[in-house]
């Protein structure tokens, strides 16, 4: 039996990041689907306006632990997330992870007006 495909919504975002910097950054990443599920680092998975989008959005939230983010392999290489995290982007490794072993990119990640937060979709083909 074939079931609809997984689609991850992966963010990565600055603590300073509100509700509106990732809403923003994913109506701009979401324009051509709907994601099943959001996904951030562990360590930013509880963030409070992180929780508060998801609750908006009606989206559980799956945290990735950080030797699953490193795992992953971006489009994205953005100076910061190498320094900071040791992978090219924190939303396109959320997305990835998340959704799982044979994951691709439907979207390379999505900056948000105020530059706080980044959203990437991928999706998995489930069966």
């Amino acid at each position: 039996m074939e079931r609809d495909p997984m689609i991850v919504a992966g963010f990565g975002f600055r603590k300073d990041a509100s509700q509106g910097s990732l809403q923003n950054a994913y109506d701009s990443a979401c324009v051509s689907a709907r994601p099943d599920v959001l996904a951030a680092p562990d360590d930013k998975a509880t963030a409070k306006a992180f929780r508060l989008f998801a609750e908006e959005a009606d989206l559980p939230i799956k945290a990735v632990p950080a030797d699953m983010l490193e795992q992953q392999n971006t489009v994205t290489q953005s100076l910061k997330s190498l320094t900071e995290r040791g992978i090219g982007s924190v939303a396109e490794a959320s997305a990835l992870a998340a959704a799982g072993p044979g994951a691709k990119l439907l979207t390379t990640r999505h900056i948000s007006a105020d530059r706080l937060a980044t959203c990437a979709l991928a999706i998995r083909e489930t069966s």
